[in-house]
């Protein structure tokens, strides 16, 4: 993946902080995050593989944003533990363009299943009689197959921008991973067209499904408001809220990363945005639609008494 007219073959990544006495720390407090987040997603990952009642549009959807979650997060998350205690976190050029690559893969895909289940919510709440009908397996099939199109395109675009740039000397990137603002930085050529794809993509994958689930939600609430009893409102609240926390996590700090032009958001700033979404956000995913869900908890309590018994 090195253009023919770059003299770098490989990148120094400067990782998190330069702070010596802040390493080991910091080794270990993300080493256990990043065992949590392993822990978590693929436990639920089993949890909704072993349990047929949870085998419903939504689960099917929870089932593939936690296989997203893991792999985006193990692609970051092993390199960034390196640099806390490697002298120089080296990667090649082809490695570097690889990492952004399924980076940009994952985190796109995950922005697209959000708005995957916001309409499965819209239709489990707005049309419950034709649900079965509108969220067929076939139809979930095509919505995943949608969502991991655009994932794969938006990575494309991307990784085919910064691949086209020229990197003369400097090889330090001022971050712990990858990512396309820090390499835009260390082009010696100029870099206006390359911001501007990376705005216009990033545009996109962030705001369709932002449109999606808001207009998604606009309806759910209407229909909400229409429900008679106090009993059934506060279901379909719960119903959403795990869902709406998740997607005020995700696309809250994608936003504030990505929709600014990279002169106004200094890269330590960046830095911080880019840890929550690549390393909090799958993280709190699992523990919010875990400990928020009851079908979650009973299927749980079902698998431990059912390995109890064995």
């Amino acid at each position: 993946m090195t253009t023919k007219n770059s003299s770098v073959t490989e990148f120094i990544l400067s990782g998190l902080v330069d702070q010596p006495g802040l390493q080991i720390p910091l080794f270990f407090l993300f080493l256990c995050f990043y065992v949590i987040t392993v822990v978590w997603n693929l436990g639920l990952i089993t949890l909704i593989g072993l349990n047929s009642h949870l085998h419903t549009p939504m689960y099917f959807f929870l089932f593939n944003l936690s296989l997203i979650d893991f792999c985006y997060s193990t692609t970051i998350t092993p390199k960034m533990l390196m640099s806390f205690v490697s002298k120089k976190n080296i990667i090649l050029h082809a490695g570097c363009m690889t990492q952004l690559f399924f980076l940009c893969f994952f985190v796109i895909s995950e922005s697209f299943i959000l708005s995957a289940m916001a309409y499965d919510r819209y239709v489990a709440i707005c049309k419950p009689l034709v649900y079965t009908v509108m969220m067929s397996p076939q139809v979930c099939f095509l919505l995943l197959l949608g969502v991991y199109v655009m994932g794969c395109s938006g990575a494309v675009a991307h990784t085919g921008s910064i691949v086209s740039l020229t990197f003369c000397a400097d090889n330090l990137v001022n971050h712990f991973m990858c990512d396309i603002l820090p390499l835009l930085e260390l082009s010696c050529n100029s870099t206006y067209v390359n911001e501007l794809v990376v705005f216009i993509v990033a545009a996109i994958v962030i705001g369709v499904p932002i449109v999606t689930i808001f207009i998604s939600y606009t309806l759910i609430l209407s229909s909400i408001l229409h429900i008679s009893s106090t009993e059934g409102r506060s279901k379909a609240f719960r119903t959403c809220s795990s869902h709406i926390i998740v997607v005020s996590l995700f696309f809250g700090s994608g936003a504030f990363m990505y929709l600014k032009p990279p002169s106004l958001l200094p890269l330590d700033q960046g830095k911080v945005s880019s840890l929550f979404y690549t390393i909090v956000v799958p993280l709190l995913n699992p523990l919010i639609y875990s400990l928020r869900n009851k079908d979650v908890k009973i299927a749980l309590r079902k698998t431990l008494r059912r390995k109890t018994f064995f």
